[in-house]
């Protein structure tokens, strides 16, 4: 079995990668090593930069995420800043700026980009979107971030009211761990 560390400290995204790299052989271990997000444009950006910081101090093959909710009648906010503003406002936040919008001003989207890197090789980024809404009210236990707050297309559930399984076959990081999970069969 291969053995790739993800470098992270968010147990909810260990688990997602755990439970669709398995089903490949990937054997997926937790490494916190912790890496600046720096201030950009883009999540591409902020996960090039990460693997650049984990590669001076880590020679192994590891991926690490960004991840960033977008929401459309916020003009994308809180965008690559998502992890900052769930910890400072939170969802009671985001849900006050929303207060009295109707669901076609809820549209949002969740991006996921996975950065695989494998020493003496360019780092691979694999990138996943999922369209949904930011819902009236939290709801659900499971997950994490702004799972209790969003609905993706075609389901009437939050993601915090699914199971791991369920939530990796509609969410942004389950699409982006698909296009991982496609590169190591092909490897």
């Amino acid at each position: 079995m291969k053995k790739v560390y993800f470098i992270t400290s968010n147990k909810g995204k260990l688990l997602e990668a755990k439970t669709r790299l398995s089903e490949v052989g990937i054997e997926v271990v937790q490494k916190n090593l912790g890496y600046p997000e720096i201030q950009a444009d883009t999540l591409e950006e902020v996960a090039r930069y990460g693997v650049k910081s984990v590669r001076e101090r880590f020679n192994e093959a590891f991926i690490l995420e960004d991840a960033g909710l977008f929401i459309k009648s916020l003009k994308g906010f809180p965008g690559v800043y998502s992890s900052y503003v769930f910890f400072t406002v939170g969802l009671n936040g985001i849900l006050k700026l929303m207060t009295g919008l109707g669901s076609e001003q809820r549209e949002a989207s969740f991006k996921s980009v996975i950065a695989f890197s494998e020493p003496g090789q360019e780092p691979i980024l694999f990138i996943g979107e999922c369209n949904g809404i930011i819902s009236n009210e939290e709801k659900g236990n499971h997950g994490f971030g702004y799972d209790p707050i969003f609905i993706a297309e075609g389901v009437t559930k939050t993601f915090a009211e699914m199971e791991t399984n369920e939530k990796n076959r509609f969410s942004h990081r389950g699409k982006s761990l698909d296009l991982l999970v496609n590169y190591f069969k092909k490897k």
